[in-house]
């Protein structure tokens, strides 16, 4: 073995074990420091989210609250999620909650990709709901049922959960004193899929996650077998796969036909030519 691939090596193992040593510290920190608690919390209309909340085991003193609004599954991926926020957050002195947003996993409702927002929603009316009404509806009951609350949140999020946090600052909640919108999602069409013209043929396997809605309360995912259209049969080469598609009908046939995320991009019209006739290539 060449000396630099064994350096290569070492500096990896090094850096795997060093990660792995500070997540040990992280649990065995949470474990000794923070109570975990399961809620449904209710929102206007009926519809109940879940939400976990660690508060931390020391009474003495009150505590803000760190909120993590997910579409990507809270009760599956708690062995990572504390570390979000960072480790020193962990260890600063927080009251830290983390929700599956509406139509996501162990949360009721209908799932719908950036939902938009109802301008001047009133939170005393009960049919409108939108990312904020729920961001709403969750910070109040919070601060009005989490023991040890100092009545003061922060939200944070990267990417779709960025998205979260930005949209809670519309018609916010008094007790929403700041947002961390870290590279959210802003506009799925042009700022994700589509790059120099033409729409990246990578993303055709994102739309399974975000385009089935699920039928039951499940912290396991419910749209692998739709996924897996893509890849029983993997190209060798996926610059002339896509090419011999042909127009965005035949992937709709083929794979996303009954995928309502696929049919809500599709339809939207556009001043830069996106249309049935687009090919997905390869950057």
């Amino acid at each position: 073995m060449k000396p630099c691939y064994l350096s290569f090596l070492v500096i990896l193992m090094l850096f795997i074990g060093g990660n792995a040593k500070a997540e040990n510290a992280d649990s065995l920190y949470v474990a000794m420091h923070y109570n975990e608690s399961e809620y449904f919390i209710e929102m206007r209309d009926g519809v109940k989210l879940f939400t976990v909340v660690y508060t931390p085991k020391d009474e003495s003193k009150s505590y803000p609250m760190l909120m993590n609004r997910t579409c990507y599954n809270v009760d599956g991926t708690r062995h990572n999620k504390l570390r979000a926020p960072s480790a020193y957050l962990i260890r600063g002195g927080y009251i830290l909650v983390y929700q599956d947003v509406r139509g996501r996993y162990m949360s009721g409702g209908t799932f719908d990709n950036m939902r938009p927002n109802i301008p001047g929603n009133d939170v005393k009316n009960k049919k409108d709901i939108d990312e904020s009404s729920d961001t709403y509806d969750t910070i109040d009951w919070l601060i009005k049922n989490i023991k040890g609350n100092n009545g003061k949140v922060g939200i944070y999020g990267i990417s779709y959960p960025g998205h979260y946090s930005a949209a809670a600052l519309l018609d916010a909640h008094p007790a929403l004193k700041a947002s961390s919108p870290q590279a959210p999602i802003s506009d799925f069409f042009f700022d994700d899929f589509h790059h120099q013209g033409a729409f990246l043929q990578s993303y055709m396997a994102a739309f399974p996650v975000f385009g089935y809605q699920k039928d039951s309360l499940t912290n396991k995912t419910w749209y692998t077998d739709k996924m897996m259209r893509l890849y029983k049969d993997r190209p060798a080469n996926g610059y002339e796969f896509n090419l011999a598609l042909g127009p965005l009908k035949n992937i709709t046939k083929k794979y996303h036909y009954d995928n309502f995320f696929w049919n809500q991009v599709w339809s939207i019209p556009t001043t830069m030519n996106f249309g049935r006739n687009v090919l997905f290539f390869h950057i």
